[in-house]
């Protein structure tokens, strides 16, 4: 999923601390701090956050900002080798999960990105049957997928496999997905995965892997990785993929959708929902659907 959010503080009381594999030396407390002790701490790399407040979690959402979060208990921390994933239950927000200090998604609100991705561009082209995911381990997008009968194979590649069955055990709702008799699981790196896709592979491509096209955009702004998912594609074929929001500074919508359009050589369309998780486009989370296709959405 993308992923807007960047974690500047946790600061769990000792009675949240009750979830699995949680590191109790993350407990911060504010009481009794001189003014040099907070400088000191302020230099140290936990916490980030100015002050502490135990029992709440702060998620940066622009410089200078942060979206504080009630934690009511650790539900679970653990790490791969390839992130570290969080989960707590929140006052307001039901399950928060929390992967390599970036906000994934909460339940109050998730299915406004899931559905966003999904069936903008599952609806613009007539009977897609299959149709590749990358990343969305939580499985919300391929709940949503498995909506459209249409579709005969869905394959996910997914590069971390704790991510998978985190989700299943704590947002089975969520996760419901993968119940699906459509869904085929890769544990595999994404990129590689479309690189060695054979030509005209899918009707459909949905990218939750990567940085959302934009300033930070790493993946998605390689124009190579954007030509391997164009030819992994069928003729009319069509992909969606998160970008950054109209509010960022250095984003330019034209531009972006101009470079896209030389490889890409149907239709580019940029939307937008809200997401209130995604505090940092100010409740916005914009999604690029690309449409590989003479059709606009």
């Amino acid at each position: 999923m993308a992923k807007e959010t960047r974690v500047v503080s946790q600061f769990p009381s000792k009675s949240q601390g009750q979830g699995e594999n949680f590191d109790h030396q993350k407990q911060v407390t504010s009481s009794g701090t001189s003014d040099n002790e907070k400088k000191e701490n302020m230099n140290k790399e936990e916490p980030k956050g100015i002050a502490a407040f135990p029992g709440w979690y702060a998620d940066e959402s622009w410089p200078g900002e942060a979206h504080i979060y009630k934690m009511e208990k650790i539900i679970f921390q653990g790490k791969s080798e390839y992130q570290e994933l969080l989960v707590f239950e929140s006052s307001r927000h039901g399950k928060v999960a929390i992967l390599d200090g970036y906000i994934q998604l909460t339940e109050s609100d998730e299915f406004a990105y899931q559905e966003m991705l999904t069936h903008l561009a599952l609806c613009s082209i007539p009977d897609s049957k299959k149709v590749l995911l990358v990343g969305g381990g939580d499985g919300g997008i391929l709940r949503e997928i498995s909506r459209h009968s249409s579709v005969e194979h869905i394959d996910i590649c997914e590069i971390d496999k704790m991510v998978i069955d985190v989700y299943k055990k704590f947002f089975p709702d969520i996760a419901v997905g993968y119940e699906d008799p459509r869904v085929h699981v890769h544990i595999s790196d994404g990129i590689a995965f479309i690189h060695s896709a054979p030509e005209g592979t899918y009707d459909a491509i949905i990218l939750d892997a990567f940085q959302p096209m934009g300033p930070i955009a790493e993946v998605l702004a390689d124009n190579c990785f954007l030509e391997s998912v164009a030819k992994a594609l069928r003729p009319g074929g069509v992909l969606s993929a998160p970008a950054d929001s109209l509010w960022h500074k250095n984003f330019v919508i034209a531009d972006t959708i101009a470079n896209c359009k030389k490889i890409f050589k149907g239709s580019v369309n940029y939307a937008w929902t809200t997401v209130p998780t995604y505090a940092r486009h100010s409740l916005f989370n914009i999604i690029f659907t690309f449409l590989n296709s003479n059709t606009p959405l």
